[in-house]
């Protein structure tokens, strides 16, 4: 077996807390501002210092205690990414609880699950629509004893209920977590089954955070350093980013509503995002709508675009492009390229990426934007970032070396094995698939498959349980396929299928938002998502794409037929998890008669 190993660059003591990590960034900057905040979509971004910040966490976690929290207690957060879920998290910490996020979008039976199997004692809202679905599963849920609404002001009722509350109660609860106790048991978005509860401890948070701030100082130390938060708290790259940038020197900003993250990201100004591949797909297929309104600009665009691979492509390993290349690219970024990081704030100077791989394409394009988009990997069981490339030395088409203090292993089935400080001790009330979990000698079974590269780099090829084998016995992995389809602007999501069967084939979904826009800028009529799904041009397009992918990969793994789906696939239709990954096995389930007519038939019993 292959193991790669990065050392520990930080052991934090065992009695750090996540409260302690906050309490050591008041101690070097009290009075500096830790967030910037805007009541409105349209108002001014607002300043808020370290110990301001403090004072209310002290002021929330007083309310808590006033309204019986107990150390230990679950408090459940249902909400977007909002400054108030911050500060509740931070409050319920130092109470000495345990926060137990519940995504926003969640239907009433999966609130009932997660709060019933957690043992939440208290939760947090943000809307009455949210408290209607806490509502209507209420009375099996015994342990719940009250609601709170952030739109009905929760947060100033906890801090005025906890006037009542010594001070030094909560001081003393807060100095009394240590890294071992439980900070949170995040439910797992999975694409089958119930969710898990993976629990995390604190030292779990506080040794990431405590590696990522000297992991990546070009991101979290610079001064003016800055990041708008717009992925989804309940989710654990989130999560983790939160405590290591209250951890470390960079202001932190909230962005709840994604229809407004253009205008948030221009008034915000961060120097660098977390975001999952699909928002950098986004970008780019924007970008190239925008470009395709006349020929002339379409050509600039593609032009441009080319450049920018091209410059990154050369740029690599410490090389230098050529002097027409760097001319070139002189001439592209005063076109094209600027006007792309204008768009997301004008300083952004790197990016995050993780959730599912970016691929090469627009991992160079965006760094011949001058966005070095370094990719991570890691699991809501490894708090995180379990590997991850750093700037200067980020290698395209991988997710760099194991994070320090880490191990990755990878088994004769090439599946990825981790161990280290970052993996979670089990899941909550499931001591059998926490056994599952685990080898013997206690490596942690990601349920990925991968392979290390000759500087012991991390490079994903696919989930264990996705892996395809067609009827000649041929293992194919989705992942590549599907990854570089979704690249088309027309395209949404990309289901790969043929297990058992003669050949791959897909099952492809259109982007209702491009759409109008592809259509118009080819000079066709706009038509809705169930015309346009067999227009011949659209098909056409298409098929160029899908084209495009089997150059990749063996005549075995080529993509021989697709059909495209009359609905795309989203988390209101339930076939995406909040975290927007795809229910794979729902969607070839509900859609099993498309992929029959596919292949023909029907599988055929032997």
């Amino acid at each position: 077996m292959l193991i790669s190993t990065t050392p520990a660059l930080v052991v934090p003591p065992e009695h750090y807390s996540i409260s302690t990590l906050l309490a050591k960034r008041i101690e070097r900057s009290p009075d500096a501002a830790l967030f910037e905040r805007r009541e409105t979509p349209q108002g001014p971004w607002t300043p808020l210092s370290a110990s301001a910040f403090d004072r209310e966490v002290i002021a929330v976690g007083r309310g808590l205690l006033a309204h019986g929290i107990e150390p230990g207690d679950r408090v459940a957060i249902m909400s977007r990414t909002r400054y108030e879920w911050t500060l509740l998290d931070y409050a319920i910490w130092a109470a000495g609880a345990v926060a137990v996020p519940v995504y926003d979008t969640s239907s009433p039976e999966q609130i009932e699950w997660i709060l019933s199997d957690s043992g939440a004692k208290l939760a947090v809202v943000e809307t009455h629509a949210h408290l209607g679905d806490v509502e209507a599963v209420r009375p099996r849920l015994p342990h719940l004893e009250e609601v709170l609404v952030i739109e009905a002001g929760a947060v100033p009722q906890l801090m005025t209920d906890g006037i009542e509350r010594p001070e030094a109660d909560l001081l003393a609860r807060r100095d009394a977590v240590v890294g071992a106790d439980l900070a949170t048991i995040i439910y797992t978005s999975g694409s089958t089954g119930r969710p898990k509860g993976a629990e995390l401890t604190h030292a779990n948070f506080v040794h990431c955070a405590e590696n990522a701030r000297e992991l990546l100082p070009e991101l979290l130390e610079p001064p003016g350093a800055r990041t708008l938060l717009f992925l989804p708290l309940a989710h654990v790259f989130a999560r983790l980013i939160q405590v290591a940038v209250l951890s470390s020197n960079t202001v932190l900003g909230h962005a709840p509503d994604v229809k407004h993250l253009v205008t948030d990201l221009q008034g915000f100004r961060p120097t660098f995002l977390l975001a999952v591949p699909r928002v950098f797909e986004k970008v780019y297929n924007s970008a190239e709508q925008k470009a395709s309104a006349s020929k002339a600009k379409r050509r600039i665009f593609y032009w441009a675009s080319r450049v920018a691979i091209a410059h990154s492509r050369a740029s690599a390993d410490g090389r230098r492009p050529t002097t027409n290349l760097r001319a070139a690219h002189r001439l592209a970024d005063a076109l094209v390229l600027s006007k792309l990081r204008e768009a997301m704030g004008g300083q952004v100077t790197h990016a995050v990426s993780g959730g599912a791989p970016l691929g090469e394409r627009l991992s160079h394009f965006f760094r011949g934007v001058g966005i070095e988009v370094l990719e991570g990997y890691g699991l809501t069981e490894t708090t995180a970032p379990a590997a991850v490339n750093v700037p200067g030395r980020a290698a395209v088409g991988t997710v760099g070396p194991p994070l320090p203090g880490t191990s990755i292993q990878i088994a004769a089935d090439g599946e990825i094995l981790i161990r280290g400080p970052i993996v979670f001790r089990g899941y909550h009330n499931d001591p059998a698939r926490t056994k599952e979990a685990f080898c013997d000698d206690g490596w942690f079974r990601s349920g990925d498959i991968g392979l290390l590269d000759g500087e012991g780099r991390v490079k994903i090829t696919g989930r264990k349980k996705e892996l395809i084998v067609t009827a000649g016995g041929k293992n194919v992995a989705p992942a590549a396929l599907e990854d570089r389809l979704r690249s088309h602007p027309l395209i949404s999501q990309v289901v790969v299928v043929g297990d058992q069967r003669p050949f791959i084939g897909a099952l492809i979904t259109l982007d209702a938002e491009m759409l109008p826009g592809w259509l118009a800028n080819h000079s066709l009529p706009n038509l809705p998502v169930s015309e346009a799904r067999t227009n011949p041009e659209v098909l056409a397009s298409i098929q160029k794409a899908v084209d495009r992918a089997n150059l990749k990969v063996s005549h075995a793994e080529q993509i021989k037929k697709f059909a495209v789906l009359d609905t795309d696939l989203t988390e209101a239709n339930n076939y995406l998890t909040p975290s927007m990954k795809v229910k794979k096995d729902q969607v070839k389930r509900d859609f099993s008669g498309v992929i029959d007519e596919l292949y023909g038939g029907p599988i055929e019993e032997v």
